[in-house]
């Protein structure tokens, strides 16, 4: 019963299969092989369009490496204020973009309202006293785990490219949110109005593959120079790419995802029967509910693993009560039925002796 984070499940067997036929024989190195030309192409099949792939390992370079390739060092990105390249990449966004600034926008579950973005933008700006607005990043899924909708993309994107913004996607958990909307990966991404992408694969089963996708390629000039020169540049570049080929082939990556999707939607089911509903729609893999403190206890020490949880994009109308506690469960591709259901059980016999001992 580990619902912790999505990173706590193993490799997909396909892909860890991909990795042992890549370790057979020799190959170039530094993305001079065969895997890389293949993600290359299969990449442009996937999005409809000419692009500029770059494999790294982590989620946090993908995104750092975009926003520095898009950003001066006194220009500014804005996001959600609890956006992960915000709150949990450890100054990397800055770092890498030579001191750039992250400018955080509220938002109730974790999205930005074009009347909040167009409000930031019209406040002061420039120089030379002022950083000057470069990129708007958006998370797909959120970090509330709720999704941007194709059309609302669409208009925040927009807003941003009309005041010269380039856009930016942190697709972490994006298989995860295209699986929700079943909508082709092209009219959620570039024609929707996203210039940059980080495409993540490790939240989906990969061992440690992501790709900065540039929908212009004339945009990733010197983006080659910029991942050696921040030292993600790996060498046996062939284990990566052989993770995202597989991670792709034959759509694995939203077959994954939509087991991950399925077994959020059954967990959220079942504690909703017991009168515990999400705080936000469940849209993606990810359900946060507030627990009563006794059921959260018997949870625990019944062996399951989940986060706390403390945010300040809440619904308006929503008051926790007093003796709940506010968690977050991610479901993976490696959920089981039988997890959610023991998780369930558990909190339906918690809430059962809780009725008990009222009596």
């Amino acid at each position: 019963m580990n619902f912790a984070s999505d990173n706590a499940a193993g490799v997909a067997p396909e892909i860890m299969a991909a990795i042992a036929r890549a370790n057979e024989g020799r190959a170039l190195a530094y993305g001079h092989d065969d895997w890389t030309r293949a993600v290359e192409r299969r990449f442009a099949q996937m999005f409809e369009c000419d692009i500029a792939v770059f494999l790294v390992t982590t989620g946090t370079a993908a995104n750092a490496l975009a926003l520095a390739q898009y950003t001066p060092p006194w220009g500014a990105v804005l996001c959600h204020e609890e956006a992960h390249i915000a709150t949990d990449e450890c100054g990397a966004p800055e770092f890498f973009g030579g001191g750039i600034k992250l400018v955080g926008l509220a938002g109730e579950a974790g999205k930005i309202a074009p009347e909040t973005l167009q409000c930031a933008l019209d406040g002061q700006w420039g120089g030379p006293h002022h950083v000057s607005p470069a990129m708007l990043s958006l998370s797909q899924a959120t970090e509330a785990g709720t999704v941007y909708r194709a059309h609302e993309i669409s208009r925040l994107a927009d807003i941003a490219h009309e005041r010269g913004l380039a856009v930016h996607l942190d697709g972490a958990r994006l298989g995860n949110a295209i699986a929700r909307m079943n909508v082709p990966l092209a009219d959620a991404t570039w024609k929707a109005g996203v210039d940059v992408l980080s495409f993540g694969a490790t939240k989906g089963g990969a061992l440690a593959a992501e790709a900065v996708v540039f929908f212009d390629p004339g945009r990733a000039q010197n983006m080659a120079e910029r991942r050696k020169r921040a030292g993600h540049l790996v060498s046996k570049h062939r284990f990566i790419a052989a993770q995202m080929a597989a991670y792709c082939a034959d759509d694995l990556w939203l077959r994954l995802a939509r087991h991950a999707n399925a077994m959020a939607d059954r967990l959220a089911s079942g504690l909703a029967a017991l009168g515990i509903k999400p705080v936000w729609p469940v849209e993606a893999n990810e359900i946060f509910v507030a627990l009563p403190r006794g059921m959260d206890a018997r949870l625990k020490a019944a062996g399951a693993i989940y986060h706390p949880w403390t945010t300040g994009s809440l619904p308006r109308a929503l008051v926790l009560a007093s003796d709940a506690i506010l968690v977050r469960l991610v479901t993976s591709f490696a959920t089981t039925p039988e997890d959610v259901d023991r998780f369930i059980a558990i909190a339906r016999s918690s809430q059962g002796a809780a009725e008990t001992h009222r009596r």
